[in-house]
């Protein structure tokens, strides 16, 4: 053998060594084990909230300037502040409103009690400054019993209805405690929670084909008050709140991305949109939140509705935000389930955009119909740089939902189908770079994460997982939501996902999951 022979030889050995090195570099998806670090259900929780408007009795000083009051009753009650309390009282029957804030469709309103003596009926009042049109929610109490809850619309000044939305009332309920009232667009719920237990789901009610409170025109224009009616006795106040809140369940977990598909890692904090649960479709709210992604420091950031020029400000879930590099400004597709309180509308996906950055407090995105109607969710978008396409994998409903993947030249129009559907149920639709790869990820009713090859759709295993949010009586529908770290962490990928547990306590029809939960991502053997 000579010796150019043998130096093939010698080269092509130590190619074939280093192959299995170079392949071995680049894992695949299913090649990762995903190990359960930790899980919160966030409930109303103070710490994930962001403040509107408050009445604390202890900040007081001018109560005429600060907190107004208006009588609606020839008699006035006596209004009194004592050991850190609001008090107001009456032998004689009068109807009172102590303004606290603006109004809020989206917001949750919590009315702390420390007492009721007598009968009457307390809660809240959201109206226009003369008060022509005023919508209540209150609670009727005989002393410490909570007996009814009454929805009242006021439209010129005369009743246009009055009802009961109770729908969950026990000689458990007393007065005592919060009343958390989540308004949610076209409907809402209301709570009674006593001291530190779970609150309990008391009424709900749909209202926005008599009065849509989505309109923009009472975001400009209403104002919220303290209610109370007192046939006899007094009322003592601890404190009333209204707040952006992170509601009691969490669901729809994206990260936040730029253009082409890069997590957005900004500050040293992950950024993501979670639907904030209300009740069912169309009540549920498009929240932003954070985290470092080396711990579970979960931070409520914002909350994002759309505008698509009809004068009502719309709760689409299931976004994907993008901050777009080449022409600076916030993009995104979210889903149109807000046409399910509207009966002339269809569901479809929008195309959403703002130049403000839309992470931080009550951010506003314009929305565009584009021509993606159906019955058609969880879209994640991102443009090929390779292919000069933008794409969007999302699962549209055929005999169940399933993944495709859209394309066009152009981000907001003109998309055509060019994988799928595949052959599984599928949810929470997204792409992720993997190893310097494209990977597909889906959620399933299957009892797996399935993972599918980019951009053709083809399988491609399925998630390892410690642990997966589920049992073997619960829902699997989750979102996967993997995100690969660049290096400088203790592990390589992380995901946040959530469950499929519903509130207890509410009637009829409710998506009102889940918990969240925390996953470090590991390369190695099975």
């Amino acid at each position: 053998m000579d010796r150019s022979h043998k130096l093939t030889c010698f080269f092509s050995l130590i190619l074939f060594l280093l192959i299995p090195i170079s392949v071995k570099s680049q894992p695949t998806p299913d090649e990762i084990n995903f190990v359960r670090q930790g899980v919160r259900r966030f409930i109303f929780d103070d710490a994930h909230t962001l403040p509107l408007a408050t009445l604390n009795p202890k900040e007081i000083v001018g109560m005429s300037a600060m907190y107004p009051v208006s009588h609606y009753a020839t008699a006035h009650a006596e209004i009194d502040i004592q050991q850190g309390q609001l008090q107001i009282g009456s032998d004689t029957e009068t109807q009172t409103a102590v303004w606290f804030g603006g109004f809020n469709p989206f917001a949750t309103y919590t009315l702390d009690l420390a007492k009721c003596k007598g009968d009457g009926s307390i809660g809240f009042e959201f109206s226009d400054a003369q008060k022509t049109k005023r919508f209540l929610i209150t609670i009727d109490y005989r002393d410490h019993q909570l007996i009814d809850v009454h929805q009242t619309i006021i439209q010129q000044g005369k009743p246009l209805s009055h009802a009961s939305i109770a729908t969950s009332l026990s000689e458990q309920v007393t007065v005592q405690g919060k009343l958390i009232l989540q308004m949610l667009g076209s409907g809402l719920t209301l709570y009674s929670q006593q001291k530190d237990e779970l609150p309990l789901p008391i009424a709900q009610s749909d209202f926005s084909e008599r009065l849509d409170l989505r309109k923009k025109e009472y975001l400009y224009a209403f104002q919220s008050s303290l209610y109370v009616h007192l046939n006899r006795g007094s009322v003592q106040v601890n404190q009333v709140t209204a707040t952006l809140g992170s509601g009691m369940g969490l669901a729809d977990i994206r990260a936040m991305t730029y253009e082409d598909g890069t997590p957005l890692l900004d500050q040293g904090r992950l950024w993501y949109t979670m639907t904030i649960r209300g009740r069912a479709l169309p009540h549920h709210t498009q929240g932003v939140f954070s985290m470092d992604p080396s711990v579970f420091d979960l931070r409520f950031e914002g909350v994002i509705v759309f505008d698509r020029q009809d004068g009502i400000l719309r709760n689409e879930v299931a976004s994907h935000i993008f901050y777009d590099r080449n022409d600076e400004v916030w993009r995104g597709i979210t889903t149109g389930f807000s046409a399910f309180a509207n009966p002339d509308e269809h569901k479809q996906l929008l195309a959403v955009e703002s130049t403000k950055d839309p992470r931080f407090g009550f951010s506003i995105m314009q929305a565009t119909p584009f021509g993606v109607v159906g019955d058609i969710e969880d879209p994640h978008i991102l443009y090929d740089q390779e292919a000069k396409k933008w794409r969007i994998l999302t699962c549209e409903n055929n005999d169940g939902y399933k993944a495709i993947l859209l394309e066009s030249d152009t981000w907001n129009r003109d998309y055509q189908r060019i994988a799928g559907p595949v052959l599984h149920n599928s949810t929470g639709t997204s792409i992720q770079w993997i190893g310097g790869k494209r990977y597909c990820f889906s959620g399933s009713q299957e009892r797996e994460i399935f993972l599918y090859s980019y951009p053709d759709l083809q399988e491609a295993g399925t998630l390892n997982m410690d642990l997966p949010p589920w049992d073997e009586e619960s829902g699997t529908r989750v979102w996967p939501n993997v995100v690969e770290l660049p290096t400088g962490y203790p592990f390589r990928y992380v995901a946040l996902m959530m469950d499929r547990f519903n509130y207890p306590g509410l009637k009829g029809p409710n998506w009102t999951y889940g918990a969240v939960y925390l996953y470090h991502g590991y390369e190695g053997s099975k």
